[in-house]
């Protein structure tokens, strides 16, 4: 008789909340391929708002990832848009369809369930399931998403006063919109602070 380990039951437990969380009314009106895709796009910069970086994002191929892409565009809830840096590619985003949608999303139900928890449970629990991603994607060969202040890409324009943020990995100028988002091009930093030993304002 095999036992199962307490690794094996907080696998298990993580995988069955997940499929609670899209088990909610409305949540039969898309797939939960379609719920992640609109979630991603909502979420993701300006760099990312692609199907190859959906893929990435969702561990799926690419074809799969432009089909789900494909049906939420042909229902209305995304958009495509031209590339302003590259004219062979187009850019996805929510239109207002999409985001009513998304205000309807049954991960919500999760969400609600988590604010309820005291906030350093919720902190340690965020911190570790950051890692645990982090690890499993590592083990896998996966992509990892994360946000600008914790990437390594982040750095400084000049220094002095009246400098910037700037993405080294795509040389772009970073705005107060950035930080927040989703990016492709993530990878994990270093601890280093900055010389005021604070993460960047937003």
């Amino acid at each position: 008789m095999t036992t199962a380990t307490t690794a094996d039951l907080c696998a298990e437990l993580i995988l069955h909340l997940g499929r609670l969380g899209q088990q909610a009314p409305g949540a039969a009106r898309l797939t939960p391929a379609q719920w992640t895709a609109l979630r991603f796009f909502a979420r993701a910069n300006r760099f990312s708002r692609t199907p190859s970086a959906f893929s990435s994002f969702h561990a799926t191929t690419r074809g799969t990832a432009s089909q789900t892409v494909k049906s939420l565009v042909s229902a209305g809830y995304l958009t495509r848009k031209p590339s302003e840096t590259d004219g062979r590619s187009s850019l996805f985003e929510l239109t207002e369809a999409g985001r009513d949608m998304l205000a309807a999303d049954p991960l919500k139900t999760l969400s609600a369930a988590l604010e309820r928890m005291p906030e350093g449970e919720r902190a340690a629990l965020d911190q570790g399931l950051r890692d645990l991603l982090a690890q499993v994607a590592l083990d896998r060969g996966a992509e990892t998403f994360g946000t600008c202040g914790d990437c390594r890409f982040l750095d400084r324009e000049a220094p002095g006063a009246g400098t910037r943020w700037v993405c080294s990995c795509t040389a772009a100028g970073l705005i107060s919109d950035d930080f927040d988002k989703l990016c492709v091009n993530f990878a994990p930093a270093t601890a280093e602070p900055d010389e005021a030993g604070t993460t960047p304002a937003r």
